[in-house]
């Protein structure tokens, strides 16, 4: 029987596992699954040290968007011994821009006084893609989320994505395996954002999900998967 890999998940703004539910269903032939929680610190830094406390000696790490922040915060000097292989989901190696900051902010105001309800609808041009954003069952699903992470939890992910560190200096220190997962509707870290990574780590590769956008392994979780199973079977 084939050894089983432990495989760390580690979720975007505003998600629950319930993002990778698809991954970690189908890929239990070849994986033992573990999802971070990405709610308990303000910091990258923080949510590392977290994550890792909680983790196996070594594991495949996959990191979706503000997951991905975390992934290159442990590659980057917290234990990339300790990683096997590295998927880099619908992410940026780039730090906040000032703009960036700015309307976070915002939005962070809006959930303390208003709720998410407040919020939610501003984000998802930016999550879904076009037929994503008008798909009602795909919105409830990023409402749930949403609302399992609440408003106090959201305060401290968007403080940590804005301190998040310049990545893009530590990628040609990246030694292992890595996959490199973009929708192609991606508005928020499509295009040259993921083609910047895929060029800064050695051997990386690029793969394209059709029909999706910034929350891939929810909006095609089959090419999602499929890619992750090529990238288990290096």
């Amino acid at each position: 029987m084939r050894h089983k890999l432990p495989l760390l998940f580690l979720p975007g703004l505003l998600n629950t596992p319930a993002i990778w539910s698809h991954q970690i269903e189908n890929l239990a032939d070849l994986t033992i699954p573990y999802v971070g929680d990405l709610t308990v610190a303000d910091s990258i830094s923080g949510l590392a040290e977290a994550v890792l406390a909680d983790a196996p000696e070594r594991f495949a790490l996959a990191g979706l968007s503000m997951g991905g922040y975390v992934a290159f915060e442990i590659m980057r000097n917290r234990a990339p011994d300790r990683v096997d292989r590295l998927a880099l989901v619908d992410t940026t190696a780039r730090p906040d821009a000032p703009e960036q900051s700015a309307r976070r902010t915002v939005l962070v105001a809006q959930a303390r006084s208003d709720g998410l309800d407040a919020v939610v609808p501003q984000l998802l041009p930016g999550f879904l893609s076009p037929d994503g954003a008008q798909d009602l069952a795909m919105v409830q699903s990023v409402r749930e989320m949403a609302y399992d992470i609440g408003a106090d939890a959201f305060g401290r992910q968007q403080s940590a994505i804005m301190g998040r560190a310049d990545s893009r200096p530590d990628l040609p220190g990246i030694a292992c395996p890595t996959v490199v997962i973009v929708g192609q509707q991606d508005s928020m870290t499509g295009g040259e954002i993921a083609q910047e990574m895929v060029d800064g780590i050695p051997d990386a590769v690029l793969a394209e999900i059709p029909n999706a956008g910034h929350l891939s392994p929810l909006e095609n979780p089959a090419a999602v998967t499929a890619v992750l199973r090529r990238w288990l079977d290096i």
